[in-house]
């Protein structure tokens, strides 16, 4: 039988993929160049019992969606860059409370509102590190709209997974770009749920490691008490000062992503025509699509080129990156920020072949000419 088809945005195709993940709550407050995913999820939502609110800031959206996780419900914002930065301190909450959640950006220029309707992927380092403290990560980048959809199911399975916040970024272009999706099936796609207790209401600990890294949750409002906190806690919830609970409290939720298993699971990249290649671009989300077609035509040219795509921008995939990087000559990041992901790239690489980057930040998309030139040169 065939596949339900449509012409769909990026933006809808992401309310179209939590929907198809099982979301059943949205708390957000309108953004360009994000609102078009809290429009449809207003009017999806209550089709299945779900819920829709627009708070009155981003603040207060982030919040009501950390209050919604911890019920049981699969909980998502959209937002841009702005909007994040006004999520910060509640994302940091749901990073150490370790509650689930999804976070959508959808990229502009900046900083401040910097331009509201063009693109940008200045936004890569503040996925990374824009809340304080030491704290995992993990953050996916598509690059098409049937990859928003697919991307968007598997950052509610990671999150459901991993048990913390994970982010969706993708720029204006795709946000706004319209393309054919070809509907999964149910069950077609995995769709993972938190792992609930198996303790009794009367022994249950919300942070319990003898799980392994990530503690089973129970919903508020079932038969779990539990309490959640901002401060390091012990085991039960409740904040602790002692040492040794802190220090391997810290390291546990950055273990429960960085460690090889979970790096082996969360990781995902595209390469095309990396197995002879002599430079190599590295570029992700709209701009891979400019460095698609660079690649093609310097081939034509007779320049063995190749592109590695990262899916999962973190955890960063350093292991792939420094295989390819003594492989080949050289490698250029194209990127429409003045220079982010290269700075992971060159950390990776050190050194062992020459690096170069093409940044524009102008609120117009890198061009396969551009990216062209810029191998040229390096060569």
């Amino acid at each position: 039988m065939a596949k339900k088809v449509a012409l769909l945005q990026g933006n809808e195709a992401c309310a179209q993929g939590a929907m198809y993940a099982g979301a059943k709550f949205f708390g957000g407050y309108p953004i360009t160049p994000s609102t078009e995913v809290a429009e449809v999820l207003s009017v999806e939502l209550p089709k299945v019992g779900g819920k829709f609110i627009q708070m009155e800031d981003e603040i207060a959206a982030m919040a009501s969606v950390i209050g919604a996780a911890l019920t049981g419900a699969k909980s998502i914002t959209a937002t841009s860059g702005p909007g994040v930065s006004l999520k910060q301190e509640l994302i940091g909450y749901a990073c150490i409370a370790e509650v689930p959640c999804v976070i959508i950006n959808v990229m502009r220029g900046g900083p401040s509102t910097g331009m509201p309707t063009g693109p940008g992927q200045s936004d890569v380092m503040q996925a990374k590190w824009g809340t304080h403290g030491d704290h995992a990560t993990i953050a996916v980048a598509p690059a098409s709209c049937q990859e928003i959809f697919e991307e968007t199911v598997r950052a509610f399975n990671l999150a459901e997974k991993y048990r913390m916040p994970v982010q969706v970024l993708f720029d204006e272009i795709v946000g706004h770009m319209r393309e054919r999706i070809e509907f999964p099936e149910p069950g077609e796609l995995e769709i993972i749920d938190r792992a609930e207790p198996t303790a009794s209401p009367a022994d249950y600990k919300p942070y319990d490691t003898s799980f392994g890294d990530v503690p089973p949750l129970a919903a508020f409002g079932s038969d779990y008490r539990y309490h959640v906190t901002g401060l390091n806690k012990a085991a039960d919830g409740f904040p602790t000062t002692k040492a040794e609970l802190v220090d391997a409290e810290e390291r546990r939720q950055i273990s429960k992503v960085e460690c090889e298993s979970a790096r082996a699971d969360i990781e995902k990249n595209e390469e095309y025509l990396t197995e002879d290649a002599e430079v190599l671009l590295l570029a992700y989300g709209s701009t891979s699509r400019s460095a698609r077609y660079a690649v093609n035509k310097l081939r034509e040219q007779g320049v063995k080129a190749g592109l590695f795509r990262p899916i999962t921008l973190w955890p960063f995939p350093e292991k792939r990156v420094a295989e390819l990087a003594n492989q080949v000559k050289a490698i250029v990041v194209p990127e429409m920020n003045l220079g982010q992901m290269i700075l992971e790239v060159e950390r990776v690489i050190k050194g062992s072949c020459a690096l170069a980057g093409v940044f524009r930040v102008d609120g117009e998309p890198i061009n396969p000419g551009q990216i062209m030139d810029k191998v040229k040169e390096v060569l």
